[in-house]
């Protein structure tokens, strides 16, 4: 009865800390939320907010493109080739949990040695990109194999009866199955690739600008709501920010909540 009480006061906490959060942006931001806030040109009187978004989706897609298959392809290289306890992928997996609880702050200093001055690529949104890819990869990899773990092995040993070779059997079977995971793999990167900051301060820079090739500077949504409120003139429109990138993790968890459903529906009825 204790531990129930206790269980449910903590959950009435979280719940009111959200909401609490949640209405505080809402009312600091929903009336600095104007037209000219969305402007596709950023000046000192509008601070348009509109490059900060094409950046973010510029940026979003690129360390994607960049992550997801690597992290896709290695998991599947760990659930279904790698020897059973060999200790390369021990070592492996201990370093994919290392680099998955580094801060950020560390990768946006190692993409400003290695790729901005190191490589040459100065303040731009590929070394940014490349940066966060790196950053999300531990994620991408650890969400996929658990996904790929959690097929059942009678399904496996099911399509080798029928004659299907170990390719045929992860594309065909296995990856269809852990289809819902891996999505929620990559839903869960691309919210942290929206909300991150210090890692592209560093990399991407904070340009207010639609870039015209990968190798301009930009700002993200994050920066841009982190510049306003430093720079203390445009705090309101640094909340209105804040409400633009607040509903951009909603709709994120309502298609990575959509995709899972639509994914799970589909292999129940292929079943």
């Amino acid at each position: 009865m204790l531990l129930r009480a206790a269980t449910w006061a903590a959950a009435g906490a979280t719940a009111a800390a959200l909401l609490y959060l949640i209405g505080f942006i809402l009312v600091k931001g929903v009336p600095h939320i104007t037209p000219k806030l969305f402007s596709l040109t950023y000046t000192s009187e509008n601070v348009s907010l509109t490059p900060a978004l094409v950046s973010t989706v510029i940026i979003t897609l690129l360390s994607l493109a960049i992550a997801a298959p690597l992290g896709i392809f290695a998991a599947i290289w760990l659930a279904e080739y790698a020897p059973r306890g060999s200790k390369a992928v021990a070592v492996i997996r201990i370093t994919t949990e290392t680099l998955a609880g580094i801060p950020s702050i560390v990768y946006g200093l190692f993409g400003l040695l290695f790729f901005v001055t190191f490589l040459g690529w100065g303040f731009s949104v590929i070394a940014g990109a490349f940066t966060l890819s790196v950053m999300i990869l531990p994620l991408m990899l650890r969400s996929t194999e658990e996904a790929l773990r959690s097929v059942p092995d009678t399904w496996r040993e099911g399509a080798f009866g029928l004659g299907a070779g170990r390719l045929r059997m992860v594309f065909r079977v296995a990856l269809p199955a852990a289809a819902p995971g891996i999505s929620a793999g990559i839903i869960l990167a691309i919210g942290r690739i929206v909300g991150e900051t210090a890692a592209l301060i560093y990399t991407a820079g904070t340009v207010a600008q639609i870039p015209a090739n990968p190798m301009q500077s930009a700002r993200t949504l994050s920066v841009h709501m982190y510049a306003l409120s430093s720079e203390g003139l445009h705090t309101g429109e640094g909340y209105a920010t804040a409400v633009i990138l607040l509903l951009a993790v909603i709709l994120i968890n309502a298609a990575s909540a959509a995709i899972s459903k639509r994914v799970g529906i589909a292999n129940g009825a292929r079943e």
